[in-house]
């Protein structure tokens, strides 16, 4: 079975080639960028399942599961992301991906996704897909919409305005717009102190 991995963690993306090698039946073909994916689809390469993370350099979120997909009829591709939520994983299904996988999954359920993928089923985790959307128990949460959260986790994690926009599919000027409410909202006068509010407070 021939798998083209696209992400751009080289620890991740080279975890996912040694662990579907070491399991055997598998021939992987990884790269870090969307651009070197369609490089090798548009190459006529066979892959019997495509994974692409959808943050990754040249991604432009969904749109380059529409790009990949319209490369080859009947193509299966299939969709990772740490950070998307069920309602792009719902799209994503919808414009006729193969499968989403959160990078949550445990790495025997994804050899399984794979395989279950590759015979032409569809694949989304089912507990991913029904669980309720988690209610902020902090006060400090509460006050954040979802999206702000999302920025002030980027923040703590010492992420630049770029990197955050990138992981959010978010433009930069958006993401300065939500920093500056949320730096209203958390009593905070510039992005160190923030990050500092938000883990004093143990929200992260």
């Amino acid at each position: 079975m021939r798998i083209l991995i696209a992400d751009d963690h080289d620890l991740l993306r080279d975890t996912l080639v040694m662990y579907l090698e070491g399991v055997g039946g598998f021939d992987t073909v990884a790269v870090q960028d969307f651009p070197a994916a369609m490089a090798h689809l548009q190459d006529g390469a066979a892959f019997d399942v495509v994974l692409l993370d959808l943050n990754m350099p040249g991604m432009n979120g969904l749109q380059g599961l529409r790009e990949a997909l319209a490369a080859r009829d009947g193509l299966r591709v299939a969709l990772m992301s740490g950070l998307a939520t069920r309602a792009i994983a719902a799209e994503a299904l919808e414009m006729g991906a193969a499968g989403f996988l959160p990078k949550s999954l445990p790495a025997k359920s994804l050899v399984n996704a794979v395989k279950f993928m590759a015979m032409g089923e569809q694949f989304a985790p089912l507990d991913f897909m029904t669980a309720e959307d988690e209610t902020p128990e902090h006060p400090l949460a509460a006050k954040l919409t979802e999206r702000e959260l999302q920025v002030l986790q980027g923040l703590t994690e010492g992420k630049s305005n770029k990197e955050i926009a990138r992981d959010l599919d978010l433009t930069e000027p958006t993401i300065k717009l939500h920093m500056k409410t949320l730096y209203r909202k958390v009593g905070a006068s510039n992005r160190t102190q923030a990050a500092l509010i938000a883990r004093d407070a143990g929200m992260f």
